[in-house]
């Protein structure tokens, strides 16, 4: 593996650690960034299908969603069909004339790079504002063994832990799919992404699970071994999915990465694919199924 891919990689790591950890607008400024930058990925893909989307009004929709989202994630729904709206009204009093296209590419932006990653600032800010200790609605551990202590019982956020605890298992899925993909895997998973096998999908899949399943009973989640098995399990297929997506987009664009941004890696969008449809679906595990779970 190029060095230039491991460095890459660590600070990016490093970076999205920091800013979970500390939640609050700091963990929304980093998405921010991140959502920009994979809008920007995604429309040039776009337009290289000679689609002219609503570019501008779409990236703006998606920034002031996530503001929402910090400030009151009740209201974040609202914004979509709102946002959508507003896109039409756009495309539709241009001089040219808009077609299907343009309009689909542009709802598909807000919802694919917009609407679905705000999903991690909602995680996040679970419980976040009775344990903020920071300004801007941020939590920093007073002592980093107080931070182990408490990880181990119901005193930290419930965002905190969970958004760690899914980004986990995103990495363990990335790296086991990977791995054995690279040397074990013969056996072709999709036309989509010809690199990727059923062996690498499999033990990646299975390495969320493992995680979670350690998770789960770190943390004393209800039903634990039921609990980790399912979580672990949505996310590494969750984690596929938004591979195989971006990688069909890839394709219908004829490009190999989404941009050059990251050495070694691509683009944005080449290394948050596994993220997109995580989140939600994490998000909804949390806030509905484990209440059910802990009632059962």
């Amino acid at each position: 593996m190029p060095w230039s891919r491991i460095i890459s990689g660590i600070i990016a790591i490093a970076l999205a650690l920091c800013a979970t950890l500390l939640g609050g607008w700091y963990f929304t400024i980093m998405f921010a960034v991140v959502v920009f930058l994979g809008q920007e990925e995604y429309f040039n893909l776009v337009r290289a299908r000679g689609i002219a989307p609503a570019a501008k009004t779409t990236m703006a929709a998606s920034q002031v969603l996530l503001v929402i989202c910090t400030l009151d994630g009740s209201l974040a729904d609202a914004v979509m069909p709102i946002a959508g709206t507003l896109i039409c009204f756009y495309l539709l009093f241009q001089p040219k004339f808009a077609t299907i296209a343009d309009i689909s590419a542009s709802i598909m932006g807000l919802f694919y790079v917009g609407y679905l990653p705000s999903y991690w600032v909602r995680l996040r800010a679970i419980d976040t504002a009775a344990f903020s200790n920071l300004p801007l609605g941020a939590y920093w551990p007073t002592t980093w063994a107080d931070f182990w202590q408490k990880a181990n019982s119901t005193s930290l956020p419930q965002g905190l832990t969970a958004t760690l605890l899914t980004l986990l298992c995103i990495w363990a899925a990335d790296i086991g799919a990977y791995t054995i993909g690279k040397f074990f895997g013969k056996t072709r998973l999709s036309e989509i992404s010809p690199k990727k096998t059923v062996e690498g999908a499999v033990f990646g899949i299975t390495s969320s699970i493992a995680v979670a399943l350690a998770g789960a009973y770190y943390l004393h989640l209800p039903k634990s071994l039921f609990t980790g098995l399912a979580l672990g399990l949505l996310i590494g297929v969750a984690s596929l999915l938004g591979d195989l997506t971006e990688s069909m987009l890839k394709r219908d664009a004829g490009v190999k990465d989404s941009g050059q941004l990251i050495p070694g890696h691509g683009g944005i969008l080449d290394r948050t694919d596994s993220y997109i449809f995580t989140a939600p679906l994490v998000y909804y595990f949390v806030t509905l199924l484990l209440p059910l779970i802990a009632d059962g």
